[in-house]
């Protein structure tokens, strides 16, 4: 299975120096150009571009042989963290291991991964028996809200998905991920004159406050949780003016299904004290969007055998960890698909202007992904049977 290091890289480059922050339409559509005109050299496929759900950007979809009995999902995602008056626009070759650049790694150095290795796999003799399909969204970075019910449907197609996030600094895979959710606090008090003693105002800040620092202690209260407070407003320049309104943001993680129920009785606790108070008013809008992605037997199977792949090709050594960031594995393991996740390239500094990937990383992940598939198609790794977890 030759692969060229330098077309690989080139490609990455091209990619990447194509802004597609999840908020910007005209670069989206332009990646998707790009994206739409590579996969199409691929033999044999069908390409189309699907619509997502109150979203104007749409998805890549690629087949080949939608009639095998056995198909696989190869899910990415296009879209980056980088909109496009970031400062962060373009590509450096730091030395000849070394791209930095946005999306280098999370995840355009994935989605060139995943095409290499399916143009690998296509050049197979005989003709590989093994149907796959490539889903490519463009809303991971913002939650997939547009791209989940397509991703859930599609899921139902197919006994295996393979991710192409990014994988550890250190090459490892992910096992399982962390559930999200993002809500809205919002507390409503009665506005008036900071002088007035005694007043009938009553500050939403001050009780907003309170409720945060409370809620920033249940991690503490439940192993297995994060909760993170973003953005914090209310008031007003006028200090004399006692505030009515205040508002926060919260990224709440979890680890295990069960943690859901829990943390939002623990949230609700602590409103109600607040609430009880006359003039006060504290709500919690916002849901969990990503349900956590566990590991079952399944993936720990098919895991053993990417291992093995990896150990013929003579690659250093990996595992596999759990990660706290989620994934669109997470919303293919919620619509029970199996799925082995973090197999793009190496890298780090995810999400900032140092990030980078390690260029032989390219080569080394399209081959094993390849070898696997090969594999999988000859039946040398068991079949997938059913989709249960």
């Amino acid at each position: 299975m030759p692969f060229d290091l330098s077309l690989l890289r080139d490609r990455l480059i091209r990619w990447a120096n194509q802004n597609s922050g999840s908020d910007h339409p005209a670069g989206l559509a332009a990646m998707l150009d790009l994206l739409e005109a590579d996969f199409l050299n691929l033999p044999d496929v069908s390409i189309e571009r699907v619509p997502c759900i109150n979203i104007s950007a749409q998805a890549l979809r690629v087949r080949y042989r939608p009639e095998a009995p056995q198909q696989i999902l190869l899910s990415g995602h296009y879209d980056t963290v980088y909109d496009a008056k970031h400062p962060f626009q373009r590509c450096e070759l730091i030395d000849e291991r070394t791209l930095r650049g946005p999306g280098v790694t999370d995840m355009k150095g994935g989605l060139v991964v995943l095409h290499a290795a399916l143009e690998a796999y296509l050049q197979s003799s005989p003709p590989p028996t093994l149907g796959f399909e490539v889903l490519i969204t463009p809303d991971e970075e913002t939650g997939s809200f547009g791209s989940a019910a397509l991703l859930a449907e599609t899921a139902r197609r197919h006994q295996l998905g393979l991710v192409f996030e990014p994988a550890r600094p250190n090459g490892s895979l992910v096992q399982s991920r962390k559930g999200t959710g993002n809500f809205i606090v919002t507390c409503h008090g009665r506005a008036g004159h900071a002088g007035k003693t005694p007043s009938d105002a009553r500050n939403a800040i001050a009780a907003l406050a309170e409720f945060l620092v409370a809620a920033h202690r249940l991690p503490t209260e439940l192993p297995g949780v994060l909760l993170n407070i973003g953005l914090i407003r209310g008031g007003s320049d006028a200090t004399n003016v006692v505030p009515d309104f205040a508002q926060a943001l919260l990224d709440v993680r979890i680890t295990r299904a069960a943690d859901r129920e829990a943390v939002l009785t623990r949230l609700n606790e602590l409103v109600a004290p607040i609430n009880a108070r006359e003039g006060l008013r504290l709500e919690i809008t916002g849901s969990f969007n990503r349900p956590p992605k566990e590991c079952g037997p399944v993936e720990e199977a098919l895991f053993a055998a990417w291992q093995q792949c990896g150990q013929e090709l003579g690659l250093a050594p990996f595992s596999w960890i759990h990660a706290g960031g989620g994934s669109d594995g997470n919303l293919l393991s919620a619509a029970g698909l199996p799925n082995l996740d973090g197999l793009g390239v190496i890298g780090d500094h995810l999400h900032s202007d140092r990030e980078f990937c390690v260029l032989p990383s390219l080569v080394e992940r399209a081959q094993l992904c390849a070898l696997f598939l090969q594999r999988l198609a000859a039946g040398q790794i068991a079949p997938i049977v059913g989709r249960g977890r």
